[in-house]
Parts: structure tokens; C-alpha cells; sequence
């Protein structure tokens, strides 16, 4: 049996107001021909298919035709669970269309997906709330998943009974789990494990997030699910929300971060971006191994104290996205500002940096008595850690106010 493991596509997702939805096409071109060239049994999306509760018809269109190619016609399993940022209702919304092909959404804690089989084999043969047992086509032994979507605390409250405390939180997911292993798995299926949750080794520094979900918002306001949570009888534990590639732990089974498809953030520049490939038999994980990703736009961030060296350095990423830092003792002139947009059409943000400590130190009362062009240089150097406006602002701002040449 062969499974591949991907997690936050995040379709429909913005970086500052450049649309990613091109690139995120392209990529998801690729994720299915590597579907196809590995011959997968099945695939398991660990959640936030979309980027928000309200994605747009584009970002629908393309995630239900992705769905739609790496189902093969019913022949391909395909178990998509909801992250933080999906609304778990919309998730839910098409079942009954997607079973058709061997699509199964799980947008809730405890969701209990109803027995199928679509005209490709694949066949739900077992399930209760939280687990699915699976039969391929072209296997011989079944999958079964232990599901968990993420969750929010009011809705941890509803499904799971779960009160506000972190330790309760994870105590009750372990018996939750457990609970389902001890009564459904054995060796004669492989177990895998799908969670859309904060997942650390107890006792390990806490892993990086991505900027966006800073501070961690995490269900029931805990901080972490530790690996020894999970039941010692999973295989393999395909885990969504961090977006680089990381095996957290080793037991009781491989617990594995498969990353974003595209980087998202610049907290994310120069990261490497994966699918997991699983080869499982009855019982036995034989191996995972990443496979990169090329599609999509690098997305790259550097600071500099030169205009000059700043495009020199732009030239050699012209298709890249790119986020500048100019250091510099004043304030960034609009004619400097232009040849860095002129000369690379991927420029995001440019980060105007002071670098007179002393400059950023703002007054702290207003003088009423000074005139109106002193209290917008003393306003402008509150709100800009001190630099003063340039000449070419203080002009227009005497103009507006009527008083150039005076």
C-alpha cells in the first residue's frame, strides 16, 4: 500500500494582497502527478484546505477539481480533514457528491463518516465516530484512520465533553484514541493516524509556527499535544498546521509534519516544501520519505544599507517574492523606493530600518505653540521611530496646507 501525506494548501491565500492562487494551481498540478507517478492507494489531506471560512468560488473550484483528479475515478481513497482555518460545516457541505468518487471529508470532532463503496472499490467496511476502516482496490489488507480534525474550544466542549483545562484536554484525546485503537486496530490492517493539532515531544523546544498563526491558538488553550498522547498501536501519524517538514517524534509511531505546499510567509523564505510517500504493509510502516516540491514562487527576504546592492541582488532572483529591509539614517526617499519597484515586478514590502537609536526616541507632549509644519515633523518622528519626513513630504504637505513658498 502506498499513502501520500500532504497538509495546509491553503487555497485562496494572499501574501499582503498578492494572490498565490496560480501558483497554488501549479502546485496542486504537482502534487497529483506525483499521486500518479507513485501509483498511491490513497491520500490524506491533514487539514486547512482553505485559507478562511469564506473562500472564494476560485479557490472552491480548484480545491473540489484537485479532489476530483486524485481520486482517479473512485479508484484512490481520499480523507481531507479540517483545519484551523477551514469552516468545518462548508468541509462537510458536498459528502455526499465526494463519496461518489472515494472522497471523505471530516470537518468535526467525532464525525462519523457512513459506510460506501464507489465503482472504483474503495470501500468503507467499518466506522464509528473518529475512525474509518478502508478497502483499496489494489490491496489486500485494509487502512484504517483515526481521525481528528481541529477544533476549537466551544466546539471541544460540544463534541468531546472536553472541560477548560490543558492537562483534561490532553488526557482525554489519549483516551479518545485509545479507546478506538484498542477496539479497532490490530496487524492485520495498517493504522495511521490523521490530526490537524500542535503536536511537540513532551520536554523538547516548542517547534516554530508560521507568522500568521502567532500567538499559538490552540484548542482548549493548550499548548501542545504531546506524542505520548498517541496509542502505541498507530503506524504512522500524518499531522497538519506546521508548515515546514518535520518528524517530531519516533514513537510510538513516525509523527510527521508534511509542510505547506508553498511557502506563506516570509518566516517561511528559502524553506524546501514536501509531500510524504508511505509504503505500508499489514501491520508495518516500511518506509516515508519526503518528496520536494518545485513548483511555485521562492520567497526570499534580505536587508541592505545600499540601494545599488539592494537591485544588484534583486537581478538574481527576478521570479521570486521578494521582502527588502533598507538600513539606512533617514527616511526612505520616494525616488529610491521607485528604482527598487522598478527593478523587480516580486517586491512585496520594503522595510524602511533607522538605524540612529537616539532618532527613535519620540517627544512625549505636544507643544501647541509650535506651527502646524513643527507638529507634523514632531508627529511624523512619533510614528516612525524618530526619522524625520523628507523634503519632498514637508513640500507636499506645505502645499496642502497652502503655505508653499511662504
Amino acid at each position: 500500500m502506498k499513502i501520500l501525506h500532504t497538509a495546509d494548501w491553503h487555497i485562496g491565500k494572499k501574501l499582503d494582497l498578492y494572490s498565490r492562487l496560480e501558483e497554488q494551481r501549479l502546485v496542486l498540478e504537482e502534487i497529483c502527478e506525483i499521486a500518479e507517478n507513485e501509483q498511491v492507494d490513497a491520500i490524506v489531506i491533514a487539514g486547512d484546505l482553505f485559507d478562511n471560512f469564506n473562500p472564494s468560488s476560485e479557490a472552491t473550484e480548484l480545491l473540489y477539481s484537485t479532489l476530483h483528479r486524485l481520486s482517479a475515478n473512485g479508484t484512490r481513497a481520499v480523507i481531507a480533514i479540517a483545519g484551523n482555518h477551514d469552516s468545518p460545516e462548508r468541509i462537510q457541505v458536498p459528502d455526499a457528491l465526494a463519496k461518489v468518487c472515494g472522497i471523505l471529508f471530516v470537518g468535526f470532532p467525532n464525525t462519523e463518516v457512513k459506510a460506501f463503496c464507489t465503482q472504483g472499490k474503495v470501500e468503507i467496511i467499518r466506522t464509528t465516530r473518529g475512525f474509518i476502516e478502508i478497502t483499496l482496490p489494489n490491496c489486500d489488507f485494509p487502512l484504517r484512520i483515526l481521525h481528528t480534525p481541529y477544533a476549537n474550544e466551544q466546539r471541544l466542549k460540544t463534541f468531546l465533553g472536553v472541560e477548560d483545562s490543558e492537562e483534561l484536554l490532553r488526557l482525554h484525546l489519549q483516551e479518545h484514541w485509545k479507546k478506538l485503537a484498542d477496539e479497532y486496530l490490530d496487524d492485520k490492517g495498517f493504522n495511521l493516524l490523521a490530526t490537524h493539532l500542535f503536536v511537540m515531544k513532551k520536554g523538547e523546544p516548542v517547534p516554530e509556527e508560521p507568522e500568521e498563526e502567532r500567538p499559538i491558538l490552540h484548542i482548549g488553550g493548550a499548548q501542545a499535544i504531546y506524542t505520548e498522547n498517541f496509542p502505541e498501536n498507530v503506524h504512522y501519524i500524518a499531522l497538519g498546521h506546521l508548515h515546514r517538514y518535520q518528524v517530531v517524534d519516533k514513537k510510538p509511531a513516525p509523527a510527521v509534519y508534511s509542510s505547506s505546499p508553498l511557502a506563506y510567509s516570509f518566516s517561511e523564505s528559502n524553506q524546501t516544501k514536501y509531500v510524504v510517500i508511505l509504503e505500508a504493509e499489514a501491520g508495518k510502516l516500511i518506509s516515508y520519505r519526503p518528496v520536494e516540491l518545485l513548483k511555485g514562487k521562492k520567497l526570499r527576504r534580505k536587508s541592505f544599507h545600499s540601494i545599488d546592492d539592494a537591485i544588484v541582488w534583486l537581478g538574481e532572483y527576478p521570479e521570486d517574492l521578494i521582502e527588502l529591509t533598507i538600513v539606512s539614517d533617514n527616511y526612505l526617499e520616494a525616488t529610491d523606493k521607485k528604482r527598487l519597484m522598478e527593478a523587480h515586478p516580486g517586491i512585496i514590502q520594503i522595510i524602511p530600518q533607522i538605524k540612529k537609536p537616539e532618532l527613535a526616541e519620540a517627544t512625549s507632549g505636544v507643544d501647541l505653540s509650535l506651527s502646524m509644519e513643527k507638529l507634523f515633523q514632531e508627529y511624523f518622528k512619533s510614528k516612525n521611530k524618530g526619522q524625520e519626513p523628507s523634503e519632498g513630504l514637508l513640500e507636499v504637505f506645505r502645499e496642502v496646507l497652502g503655505t508653499e513658498g511662504e
